[in-house]
């Protein structure tokens, strides 16, 4: 396809998409110089003209001036000047600033978007946080360099040849000096720097290496721990960051040298000025202020002279950054940006035949993975492709979503050719499901809404506006992500209650509804729930706890009562008869100052602090100081962190009365009630404190309320209770943590009723809001899954691809799942792609894949592009994976073997090898012929023991056990074998457990005979 490549330098980038805002920068640059060429001009002229003047009236330009008032009329015009200079170049530099800015955007964002066209495979080689540390970090210092530009070696250029020209206004001799050993400068510094620049280029790359590195051992964190890998991956850290400090080190020396050169060369210059400027001034050649004025322009001569060098160096190193940025942002098959970014038509529709016709799919190292695949699939049919393989199985997928392009053959789709389509009405009309999705930062509904996005029009605010052209001025796109995004009439709805509606099927269909539910009524209740929602479960607490009492459940739940003290409520809701609204940290917490003094008023303050230590030493003794990343600890909802400065906190208070100890000090330790549970701490927590604080909250409930703002919602039995759970707002109480196995009684009790009260869908509908965290950590791979398949699903697409979709599903479930989604979608052409199908009648086509080629296919010839190796490799490959033992070995492993493996041809009558050979030579499979196993006598007669046939591997049990040949084996007829060697054939068998167990069934068979 024709993709528009990156700019190979830098400096193209730079001129392509800022040439009009560099011209700008340059002619605001060049009203700079007069004004600086005056601040040198004018304290010469202050010197000789006003304060070394000989007569008492200075004439200038008609008009006639005292000495001093000649004076400060030099004196404001120098100091104008200067003021005029300061202002241009603030000016300057802001505008540099604000360009720099700009093409930094522009670049993060061309590469973002150029990353979203990778094709998928490249991901899978690639570390993603090389990726993220090219984009953030590598781009960066690139961002000042495109401001500078042009204006910047314009800028220093010209102040230097503005001093320059001053310097030798005053004496040639002053000039040439100035200018003596600035060749010298220019010819050295260069050399040196590319020297750095070489080092510095071999340092990205290692620290890039570095950050592979990382990320590997990150993503490994359980395996190194669980297996003793640690030490040796420290190791390799130790290694990488080794050579690192080496390059390091190399240019530290060379960066320094280059310096001590350079500023050794600059303070040279000063000497001819004061050797051979004195000497002037002593002969009358030149006058003193003069001199000093000289001296003065050099002294800001060293300035621009040094910017220019560093502009330069600079530019070497940012042009190679960019060199290494090109190189990683250009893989090959990078989709075109005129199939993403172009209006796409919105009327192509996918719903015809399905035909793919001898496609074949190459992977990065020039591996075939799918050869000859031929389809042919009707509109509407039911399609299952079959492939043992979970890597033919993702290229197979991979191909018929356009994420990777085949090296050869067609596909087409209701007429038109796939590789052409825009990936809009690709992602429109195709939906794709997998057992391990993808899932973003969002809520569970944006995760499932993701194919309903589209930048609808509307009128933006100014603020908006502004934001737009900003963006558009960065070369980023001008779409707006605060705002509606989501578009029903792409699954054909008219709005967005009947995409929801619409959303609730499918999760019915799915058969999801069961876990979705239960989930759901863990979800927390706020104030955005509907008004209709929280007015039915208030209506049906008296309905659920009737129904917990006739299941003898009751006694299960600690019901929110105002005039008892509830167990499963820390302290403080109990004190206030309220729930937070929303979580807060402890640090929050400590942050109530009071409210913390209204309980010193309330003479609550002692036995609370006393409560909290008893309670911090409980759960030291028990946890120790480093387990708090025990989940039984994490359970509390305690802050390591705070727990630990409660720890110190204690441990400095000893015997002094806690009431002494600092405000700071105590709000740490009054934290603990506003978390813990009488529950949680057990008999500590006795009787009497329980009265007493139900007693102040029915004294002083109002006052303790009105100190802590809107934090805590009242628990009102007419209202929901914010804060708390659906199932809490049901029940109006918590259940309690004794409850054990009959808690999901109790669960299960609730739900009934809430779905026979007709809430069930309201209550799934509360899922949609659920946060997602990163890679969706927190969501149950039997959600994330039913995630999935609602969002392929959801657009009513053309083309519904399943690749090994519900696996966590039971068999009956599963199958129920398909046969809802095709009543739903009875028009889609459905192709499922899994390891194996119970029953393969019920589909109209049915497509077996074996190591990437079609089962029964006629073998693919090699083009003539193939090499003779590669050739011969495929020949290798298809003779082993026709064997039995070696047919199911996944394709790497399967390579490394026919790689290794070496022809063996024998003429009837010929000895492969004898009894007492060494095993070395390796096992031999039998392709063609038979060969017979004898076993000879001492007397010099051999016994047949069996005569093996084509398929057969023979004298792997002399590798596995390392001894000498136990039968000697000669061709019965020409033969033709493969000849696996030792080393290979014993990889293959450590690394690969099914072939290990099919070699361990014919060990038995042998022993069996």
């Amino acid at each position: 396809m024709g993709v528009r490549s990156i700019e190979k330098t830098l400096f193209k980038f730079i001129w392509r998409h800022s040439k009009r805002d560099q011209f700008i920068l340059l002619a605001v640059t060049l009203t700079l110089f007069p004004f600086l060429y005056l601040t040198l001009e004018l304290p010469k002229r202050i010197i000789n003209d006003a304060i070394g003047s000989q007569m008492a009236v200075i004439s200038v330009a008609g008009f006639e001036f005292t000495q001093v008032q000649f004076l400060w009329l030099l004196c404001m015009a120098f100091l104008l000047s200067v003021l005029v200079h300061g202002l241009l170049k603030m000016r300057i530099n802001t505008m540099k600033g604000v360009l720099s800015e700009r093409m930094l955007r522009r670049l993060r964002y061309g590469l973002i978007e150029r990353m979203l066209r990778f094709p998928k495979p490249y991901f899978r080689r690639t570390s993603q946080g090389e990726l993220v540390a090219m984009i953030t970090g590598e781009t960066e210092p690139m961002g000042g360099m495109m401001g500078d530009a042009l204006a910047q070696p314009v800028l220093q250029a010209g102040q230097m040849l503005t001093i320059l020209m001053f310097l030798f206004l005053q004496s040639v001799w002053f000039g040439l000096a100035a200018i003596a050993l600035i060749p010298l400068q220019a010819w050295l510094i260069p050399k040196l720097q590319r020297q750095i620049n070489i080092m510095n280029k071999a340092r990205i790359k290692e620290v890039r290496a570095l950050a592979a590195l990382i990320g590997e051992t990150a993503n490994g964190v359980g395996d190194l721990r669980q297996n003793g890998g640690w030490r040796y991956r420290l190791a390799l850290v130790t290694q990488r960051l080794g050579i690192v400090y080496a390059i390091r080190f190399r240019i530290y020396q060379k960066k320094f040298f280059m310096k001590f050169i350079n500023n050794f060369i600059t303070q040279l210059t000063p000497f001819f000025f004061f050797a051979v400027g004195g000497y002037l001034v002593i002969q009358g050649a030149v006058s003193l202020g003069a001199l000093v004025a000289a001296l003065a322009a050099y002294k800001d001569l060293s300035s621009p002279w040094k910017e220019l060098l560093a502009y330069y160096n600079q530019a070497q190193d940012m042009s190679l950054r960019w060199e290494t940025v090109v190189d990683k942002f250009s893989p090959t098959g990078v989709i075109d940006e005129t199939l993403i970014h172009d209006q796409s038509p919105t009327d192509v529709r996918l719903n015809g035949d399905l035909a793919m016709k001898d496609v074949n799919v190459m992977d990065a190292d020039g591996n075939m993975v799918l050869e000859g695949i031929t389809l042919n699939a009707p509109p509407g049919a039911l399609v299952a492709i079959e492939a043992q393989s979970e890597e033919d199985r993702q290229a197979l997928a991979d191909v018929l979503t356009r994420e990777v392009m085949p090296l050869s053959g067609t596909i087409h789709i209701n007429g038109h050719a796939l590789r052409s389509l825009h990936q809009t009405t690709l992602a429109h009309r195709i939906g794709h499901a997998t057992s391990h999705p993808a899932l973003f930062r969002g809520s569970f509904g944006d995760n499932v809404m993701m194919s309903m996005f589209q930048a609808l029009p509307q009128k933006p605010t100014e603020d908006q506006q502004h934001t737009i052209t900003e963006a558009l001025a960065s070369g980023n796109s001008p779409d707006l992500a605060d705002t509606d995004w989501i578009d029903p009439d792409r699954a054909g709805e008219a709005d967005k209650e009947a995409l929801r509606r619409w959303w609730l099927t499918l999760i019915d269909a799915i058969g999801s509804d069961g876990p979705i539910y239960r989930k759901s009524l863990d979800q927390i209740v706020t104030g955005e729930v509907s008004t209709d929602l929280q007015q039915k479960l208030v209506e049906c607490r008296p309905i659920v706890w009737a129904a917990l009492k006739e299941a003898a459940l009751e006694k299960y739940v600690h019901r929110f009562d105002p005039q008892a003290y509830n167990p499963a409520l820390p302290v403080t809701s109990n004190l206030i008869f309220a729930t937070l609204r929303q979580a807060m940290t402890q640090d929050q917490l400590a942050q109530q100052t009071e409210f913390f003094a209204l309980l010193r008023r309330l003479n609550l303050e002692s036995s609370l602090l006393s409560l909290a230590k008893d309670v911090i030493e409980l759960l030291a003794q028990t946890f120790g100081q480093d387990g708090t990343e025990h989940p039984l600890f994490r359970k509390l909802g305690l802050e390591p962190a705070f727990f630990e400065k409660s720890l110190q906190v204690i441990a400095s208070a000893k015997d002094k009365p806690l009431e002494r100890l600092s405000e700071a000090d105590k709000a740490v330790l009054m934290t603990i009630p506003a978390q813990i549970t009488a529950e949680q701490i057990g008999p500590a927590f006795t009787e009497t404190m329980k009265q007493q604080i139900v007693t102040q909250r029915v004294q002083n409930r109002e006052k303790l309320m009105d100190s802590l703002g809107d934090i805590y919602a009242p628990l009102d039995p007419s209202r929901v209770a914010e804060g708390v759970s659906v199932l809490e707002n049901a029940l109006f109480g918590k259940l309690s943590d004794s409850a054990g196995a009959r808690a999901d009684d109790v669960r299960r009790r609730v739900s009934e009723v809430l779905e026979e009260e007709g809430l069930k869908s309201q209550v799934i509908d509360l899922i949609y809001d659920v946060p997602l965290e990163l890679n969706g950590s927190n969501l149950p791979a039997v959600f994330a899954e039913a995630l999935a398949v609602m969002r392929a699903t959801i657009k009513r697409p053309d083309i519904l691809i399943m690749e090994q979709t519900l696996t966590s599903y039971d068999m009956d479930l599963r199958v129920t799942a398909h046969k809802n989604i095709r009543k739903l979608l009875p028009d889609a052409t459905m192709i499922y792609i899994s390891d194996r199908f119970e029953d393969v009648e019920r589909f109209d086509v049915h497509l077996e894949i074996v190591q990437g080629r079609m089962q029964a296919a006629e073998p693919i010839e090699n083009t003539p592009e193939d090499s003779v190796a590669r050739a011969d490799l495929q020949r290798k490959l298809r003779a082993l994976e026709a064997t039995d033992l070696f047919s199911g070995l996944n394709r790497r492993q399967l390579r490394l073997l026919a790689f290794g493996a070496k022809w063996f041809e024998a003429e009837a009558g010929d000895t492969i090898f004898s009894k007492g050979d060494d095993p070395t030579d390796g096992a031999y499979m039998i392709l063609s012929g038979e060969a017979n196993l004898l076993k000879p006598s001492d007397e010099g007669h051999e016994t047949l023991i069996a005569t093996v046939e084509p398929g057969k591997l023979v004298g792997e049990l002399g590798l596995i056990r390392n001894e000498p040949r136990a039968l000697t084996m000669r061709a019965k007829s020409d033969v033709m074998a493969l000849r696996i060697g030792a080393e290979e054939f014993l990889a293959v068998v450590e690394n690969d457990a099914a072939t290990a167990f099919k070699l361990l069934q014919v060990v038995a068979g042998y022993a069996g005979n």
